[in-house]
């Protein structure tokens, strides 16, 4: 946790504030996931499964659910973003809404636990 708290203070604002809601959001709605730095990143883990990633780029953030099934599955809700096949890009200054941001752990997870 510690190592996620540096990699996002060690950003420049706004993706500092922008990757800190985005890290409650995702904490609020799932309280049993761990924290590590992995990839060079913060990752969000569960049962030692991955459930989500963020990473800072020079003029964005991505996101990723860490499967391309939930980013196939909630295509329609990523619409608006540029999306790869397991991670898409959103703004700086924008943190993600709450509300997609459950979707795509609650997909997640449902996943992991179906395996």
């Amino acid at each position: 946790m510690q190592e996620v708290t540096e990699y996002i203070e060690a950003q420049d604002e706004p993706k500092r504030a922008t990757l800190q809601a985005v890290r409650e959001s995702i904490l609020e709605i799932e309280p049993r996931l761990e924290q590590v730095i992995a990839w060079n990143s913060p990752q969000f883990k569960l049962n030692g499964k991955n459930v989500a990633g963020l990473c800072a780029f020079k003029s964005h953030l991505t996101f990723s659910p860490q499967s391309a099934e939930v980013m196939t599955a909630l295509a329609d809700d990523l619409a608006s973003f540029v999306v790869s096949k397991s991670s898409f890009q959103f703004d700086m200054d924008k943190p993600l809404p709450k509300a997609l941001l459950t979707k795509l752990i609650k997909a997640r997870i449902q996943e992991i636990e179906a395996k």
